[in-house]
């Protein structure tokens, strides 16, 4: 059965957020990285500063995770308070990932079309039409 966990964007202070809720709800970070840690790629070159904003952390809590990152500059504009919260969502294959995401992006807009991707999930995003931000993500070899 796929699951559900919050993401939410931030405007430069992911990491110092992050930190302050693993101070309330305790536990370890399951993952942290980094937009330097990325694969090069075309396009505009990031600042040491945006290097070292984090591209996704994860926060386990009870049996779900709270996800985030931080979004800002040339590279990933389009922060908006109200606009930075998304729910991730995990099915359980690429086949089911396939059928939410067509579902959910049918009527609303597809942002990032499902794929292989570096860190070896299947992934995708979309917005559906009632504006609510999604993002599908298969782990192919769950840790």
């Amino acid at each position: 059965m796929a699951h559900i966990n919050p993401y939410i964007t931030f405007n430069g202070n992911c990491e110092e957020a992050f930190n302050f809720y693993k101070s309330i709800f305790g536990g370890e970070f399951g993952f942290v990285g980094r937009f330097k840690d990325m694969p090069p790629q075309e396009g505009p070159t990031m600042s040491e500063a945006d290097g070292n904003k984090i591209m996704h952390i994860s926060l386990p809590i009870g049996y779900t995770a709270l996800m985030g990152s931080d979004t800002g500059g040339e590279w990933a504009s389009g922060h908006t308070v109200g606009n930075n919260i998304t729910i991730s969502l995990n099915p359980d294959s690429e086949e089911e990932a396939d059928r939410i995401y067509s579902a959910l992006s049918a009527g609303g807009n597809a942002t990032m079309p499902m794929a292989d991707t570096f860190w070896g999930d299947y992934f995708g995003m979309c917005t559906d039409r009632f504006s609510i931000n999604w993002m599908i993500s298969f782990h192919k070899n769950p840790q």
